[in-house]
């Protein structure tokens, strides 16, 4: 039989032992799942754990990418033909030098007949033989600027007729209006017609004849007036040599002279322009007035 004190020893250890179980119990006892074991379902899963959801057949695939096109080769432009410089006409052309009355235009107005006389008029060439002149209204007449001017007088029947501006057709002569010699409207109609509507243009005209310089009746070396005679073309500026070797245009009257008040350039290197650009100088003139002096120079035909 053993001792007691040895029984006490063995009890102790049994006690621990369940008291031990009964707060394992209550533990469990009191869990909100009252203790069961969490399903797979419940279980929470990791994100990187997570694996995204396949798609369904009910959902479109993708449309596949498109091809890329390929680019088309860029043509090489042509290079176009180089514009043609313009000629020393047209520049002088476009630079007004033509004033009213221009190359490669036609006009349109009416044409009457006059008493012409001895041919002399507002231009102030002198008497002439040539009875195909006319007479510029007042409005292209342009301060004289169409003096010495060739044009080809156009009718409605077909007929034509070229003349020379020597003269100004004054007020009522309305612009376009030509006032011809009589033989030279006798060229387009009938003269009981009285007046007739025509077309007219202006020409460069074949010619022989060079151009003369004369001073006014009273020039000298102290005042001058002078003029050009028997141009082709229309002349645009007259301009005389100065003291210090330039050039300085005189101011044309509407008697178709070129004035120098003060006497500068009379007697000196003259130079004359046309209407399309043509410079010609002229040399060694003195000053004689009322006396036709020949250059031996004309400008070019266009």
């Amino acid at each position: 039989m053993a001792s007691p004190r040895k029984r006490r020893t063995l009890i102790a250890p049994a006690a621990m032992v369940a008291a031990v179980a009964v707060a394992v119990s209550l533990l469990i006892a009191f869990r909100p799942d009252g203790g069961t074991k969490p399903t797979a379902a419940e279980t929470p899963t990791s994100p990187a754990a997570h694996t995204p959801a396949t798609p369904t057949s009910a959902e479109p695939e993708p449309a596949p990418p498109r091809p890329t096109p390929t680019p088309k080769p860029t043509p090489t432009p042509k290079p176009k033909p180089k514009a043609k410089p313009p000629s020393p006409a047209s520049q002088a052309v476009s630079a007004s030098l033509a004033g009213r009355i221009r190359p490669e235009v036609t006009y349109e107005g009416t044409a009457t007949f006059y008493d012409t006389g001895d041919g002399n008029g507002a231009c102030l060439y002198g008497p002439t033989t040539d009875v195909m002149t006319a007479a510029m209204n007042h409005t292209d007449y342009e301060t004289s600027k169409a003096c010495g001017a060739y044009v080809r007088v156009s009718a409605a029947n077909g007929a034509s007729v070229t003349v020379r501006i020597t003269n100004e057709c004054p007020l009522p002569c309305a612009p376009g209006q030509l006032d011809l010699s009589p033989q030279a409207f006798a060229k387009l109609a009938a003269p009981s017609a009285g007046q007739i509507p025509v077309t007219w243009t202006l020409l460069s005209p074949a010619t022989t004849d060079k151009i003369s310089i004369r001073y006014k009746t009273g020039s000298s070396r102290y005042w001058c007036a002078l003029q050009a005679v028997g141009h082709r073309n229309p002349l645009a500026r007259l301009e005389v040599r100065s003291p210090d070797n330039t050039w300085r245009r005189l101011a044309r009257t509407e008697y178709n002279y070129f004035l120098s008040e003060q006497g500068e350039g009379c007697g000196t290197a003259i130079r004359l322009t046309d209407i399309y650009g043509e410079t010609l100088t002229v040399e060694g003139l003195a000053v004689r007035p009322d006396a036709l002096q020949p250059t031996g120079l004309q400008f070019a035909a266009h």
